[in-house]
């Protein structure tokens, strides 16, 4: 077998797992040419939350950063991940308006679309996938690994297939929680192999602990492509160490020649930008833990969802909401966890854990029951579905969900230049999405900066708080109240 070749998943999974999509264009910009240099299979440097991120956080338009990482790192292919009909939202977009966004991504230097749908409806991913063909570019079809009842090795087979005769150019095996086993992956990787032509990717987490050892099964397994990232935005929630790997594949012929003179450069980069990025990083991030193969959470939406939990003063409940995701999962038909489905079945379950069950039944988690994002792998509860027909007075959509949609480009378009803003694609499909953050960026308007995270108190020092103390500084006499740290 040849050797496995590297996605480089730093500048887009990396820190979207790790430090919740926060790393700018200004940071990415020094290593961008010398992860060029090495040869990668290619670089993930655009889509998931990363254009959300770069207008709502950061103050940048994301064409720009596509642009500078192009000319940046012009010879590696670049890649993104899309959400299917959602593109990079939450919910889902006309025709016109996806085939726009996949249009000017090309445009702008994307090569390789990894498109995939929440609930694997590929429904969803037509679209997409012709126009992604019709720009001459790369589509690659996603398999959204989980573990259900309704969810089987033959099942997963049987959609590799069919995006094969979809057109994909190649298949990506998503397993956006870690919970791929080494045994299921070797046997997933063996019986896509027997069955389609186009090379296989496996892209996994390391969230549980199983990431290298998924790796090296799929890769004795004949696996094309493995995603990995750099420490430190690699391991834990985000994928496996691209260093690790390598060591892994040490005398198998299977093990990539790739230069690796420029990775103690890289590294200290990455670590500097860590350390600034200290508010959005948290050691919970970085550890493995098992418990997620009950709760099978994303390693993105669980670096995200413990700064969420925290803003809403319920940092302090996220075991309580991590038990409820599995029961809100199945009610809403054994939906994988993956944008936007993890984050709809996360609010819907933190809401549960404060208000009670469906106490708060929010509009996106009745929209999945009412199979207004496609068709859900598993039956709808029916209570749940009852009292969402219930609160919307809807009955469940039966066809394609984007065929109820009317082309929006042209009124998006009047509404631009109504405002003064150049009409352009560009802008008319990230106003699709995004309207008020576009916005901003386009006035100028910067975020607020980043605020640096307090040095943790021990509980000692807080019992401290009050006492007075004594201390002699060179013979005189001093006494100190212990105040509370500011």
């Amino acid at each position: 077998m040849k050797p496995v070749t590297i996605t480089n998943t730093v500048l887009r999974d990396g820190h979207q797992s790790l430090a919740a999509t926060r790393m700018s264009t200004e940071q990415m910009a020094p290593i961008a040419p010398l992860l060029d240099e090495i040869g990668f299979q290619s670089l993930e440097t655009w889509g998931g939350a990363t254009i959300d991120s770069c207008l709502r956080f950061l103050g940048e338009n994301p064409f720009d950063r596509l642009d500078t990482l192009k000319k940046l790192a012009p010879k590696t292919p670049h890649q993104m991940l899309l959400r299917g009909q959602n593109i990079v939202q939450y919910t889902s977009f006309p025709d016109d308006v996806v085939e726009a966004f996949v249009a000017c991504s090309a445009k702008h230097g994307m090569n390789i679309f990894r498109i995939f749908d929440a609930l694997n409806d590929t429904r969803n991913l037509v679209t997409c996938i012709k126009a992604v063909k019709k720009a001459g570019q790369h589509a690659q079809g996603t398999i959204c690994y989980t573990i259900s009842p309704v969810h089987t090795l033959e099942s997963f087979v049987k959609l590799g297939v069919e995006l094969e005769k979809l057109g994909c150019d190649s298949i990506c095996i998503k397993d956006m929680a870690g919970l791929i086993s080494p045994s299921v992956v070797g046997a997933l990787v063996k019986s896509l192999k027997e069955k389609v032509k186009i090379p296989i990717i496996l892209h996994t987490h390391s969230t549980v602990g199983y990431g290298p050892a998924a790796y090296y099964a799929a890769i004795e397994n004949g696996i094309d492509t493995v995603d990995c990232s750099m420490v430190p935005f690699a391991n834990g929630t985000g994928q496996p160490d691209i260093l690790l790997t390598l060591a892994m594949l040490d005398n198998s012929e299977r093990r990539p020649d790739y230069d690796t003179s420029k990775f103690p450069q890289i590294r200290e980069h990455l670590e500097k930008v860590y350390a600034e990025l200290g508010a959005f990083t948290s050691p919970q991030n970085e550890k493995t833990d098992a418990d997620i193969l009950q709760y099978q959470v994303p390693g993105g939406m669980l670096s995200n969802f413990r700064n969420q939990l925290k803003e809403q003063g319920m940092a302090d409940r996220l075991d309580d909401v991590l038990k409820e995701i599995p029961y809100v999962r199945e009610c809403l038909g054994w939906i994988p966890l993956v944008t936007p489905t993890s984050q709809i079945v996360g609010t819907q379950a933190m809401l549960n854990v404060k208000f009670g069950r469906w106490k708060m039944f929010s509009q996106p988690a009745m929209d999945i029951a009412l199979s207004k994002y496609g068709k859900t792998p598993g039956p709808i509860d029916p209570e749940v579905l009852k009292l969402a027909i219930e609160k919307t007075g809807q009955q469940p959509v039966e066809c394609r969900p984007a065929d109820l949609l009317e082309p929006r480009m042209p009124k998006i378009k009047a509404e631009l230049k109504a405002k003064g803003y150049d009409d352009s694609d560009e802008n008319a499909v990230l106003w699709a999405m995004f309207p008020a953050e576009l916005e901003k960026v386009l006035k100028g308007e910067k975020p607020a900066p980043i605020k640096k995270p307090a040095a943790p108190v021990s509980e000692a020092a807080k019992a401290a708080v009050g006492r007075k103390y004594v201390l002699n500084v060179d013979g005189a006499r001093h006494e100190v109240v212990v105040e509370e740290a500011k």
